[in-house]
């Protein structure tokens, strides 16, 4: 019995010194706010807001793809999507420090890009800028392939904002 007890104790131990280590790509920040409702995204003014119920709860000025007028159509074409998508994925080991997935793309997308002979893409996401970013956005305003940029400190909140599901509306 009392090697049970023992045995019993030193697992608990090692449990609570093992969850002590934190994995340094973890966002360090928590959010305490009230829930997100959705995500706006305005790409002329390049600005995109966290929004919960009708109350703008954050704003952030932001970068996008290399070529950012018009909506995304195909594979490469380094546009960022518009219309409605959704948040589905987190990436916490993202080349750009941290990222958040977006839905596209949908169906319709797809189709749009078949009837020209070609992919949609894909991999379209918020993130920071991670080293990478930080030297391409000395060439250019708009640099990424597709996606959102923000700091690298913005996306560590934006990363505890945002849960999976919360939809996100991109306008020109």
């Amino acid at each position: 019995m009392i090697r049970a007890i023992r045995a019993l104790i030193a697992v608990v131990a090692v449990a609570i010194v093992a969850s002590c280590g934190g994995d340094s790509t973890q966002p360090s920040k928590t959010y305490q706010g009230p829930p997100i409702t959705q995500v706006v995204v305005k790409k002329g003014e390049r600005k995109m807001y966290l929004v919960s119920g009708r109350e703008v709860i954050k704003s952030y000025d932001i970068k996008l793809g290399n070529q950012p007028v018009g909506r995304k159509q195909f594979e490469g074409d380094g546009r960022t999507p518009e219309g409605m998508y959704f948040i589905d994925r987190f990436n916490p080991r993202s080349r750009y420090h941290l990222s958040v997935g977006i839905s596209y793309p949908s169906a319709q997308d797809v189709a749009q890009a078949a009837a020209m002979g070609l992919r949609p893409g894909g991999d379209i996401f918020i993130h920071g800028l991670g080293p990478e970013g930080r030297q391409l956005i000395r060439q250019r305003s708009d640099w990424t392939a597709g996606c959102i940029a923000v700091t690298d400190e913005e996306i560590e909140e934006i990363f505890t904002m945002l849960r999976p599901g919360v939809p996100i509306f991109l306008y020109p």
